[in-house]
């Protein structure tokens, strides 16, 4: 029988343990972890937050928005989540979600720091950019991730482990013209993923990110406007799989770098871009 952490009820983290590794790793289950999805209200976090909830997760989505259509999306598939409204930018916000999750639920094995800032961004050359923006910017993309981390990383020791997922971008490996602020704060949350796996592994915490190219959500639509689909053609050429990225084709890597098939792997950044990099 395994021990239970003392000070939350957490058993350890199957990280540990290769007997856990073997049938989860078969099942692809997260069965019985808790997981937290910020930027959840629209988007990728929606599609994120189902999917995970679909793979047995209980599912917190957290936005500074409502997340009401979200919660409703994961029970209408008989799936189990709930909604925090926080802000990134704002430290307590998140400790105070945190701890509530903990007095909930007694764990936290997931965090995905999907909130960012990218549709409403003005794409202009770097030096017409206002510092407004650009701190704006950072405090949501990049102190937002900090934030975050910070908040849930105390459960996630006492319970022997989690996994934490960072969304970054094809613009950090890449380089996107004309949005320097959104492309140096998707390489700075890089930065954060391979520090961080260095400094959490010793607590069986794994750090990964995910940085996709351009993917069809509104958001996208938005940020692109009536150049959308002259962007999409310009990307697809660029790519070896000639087709336009889906939600769901990033919503599966989420699902695996939060289960035990992903068990041996922090500090990378999985780039879901087609083929457009190839390193």
């Amino acid at each position: 029988m395994q021990a239970t952490c003392p000070a939350t009820g957490c058993e350890p983290s199957p990280l540990q343990s290769s007997a856990s590794h073997e049938e989860t790793q078969m099942t692809g289950r997260l069965e019985g972890r808790v997981a937290i999805v910020t930027g959840a209200a629209r988007g990728l976090g929606q599609m994120f937050s189902c999917e995970l909830a679909r793979a047995g997760a209980v599912v917190v989505a957290a936005d500074r928005n409502n997340c009401a259509e979200t919660v409703a999306e994961i029970k209408k598939n008989g799936d189990r989540g709930t909604s925090y409204q926080a802000d990134v930018t704002d430290h307590k916000s998140l400790k105070d979600m945190a701890d509530k999750v903990t007095r909930d639920y007694g764990r936290i094995d997931i965090l995905v720091n999907n909130a960012a800032l990218y549709a409403n961004l003005t794409s202009a050359p770097f030096d017409n950019l206002t510092e407004e923006e650009w701190d704006d910017c950072m405090a949501v993309n990049v102190k937002g991730v900090w934030n975050a981390c910070r908040a849930v990383v105390p459960t996630m020791r006492e319970c022997d482990g989690g996994s934490i997922i960072n969304m970054a971008s094809l613009a950090a490996t890449y380089g996107l013209p004309f949005c320097l602020h959104y492309t140096a704060s998707k390489a700075a949350v890089i930065g954060i993923t391979r520090g961080l796996a260095r400094e959490l592994g010793r607590h069986w915490i794994r750090v990964n990110a995910i940085a996709p190219s351009a993917v069809a959500t509104e958001g996208t639509r938005d940020f692109f406007g009536d150049k959308f689909e002259h962007a999409t053609e310009i990307i697809r050429s660029n790519q070896s799989l000639r087709r336009t990225l889906e939600p769901a084709d990033v919503a599966g890597q989420v699902v695996y770098l939060a289960s035990d098939a992903s068990r041996f792997v922090t500090g990378q950044t999985l780039m879901v871009d087609g083929g457009t990099t190839l390193l």
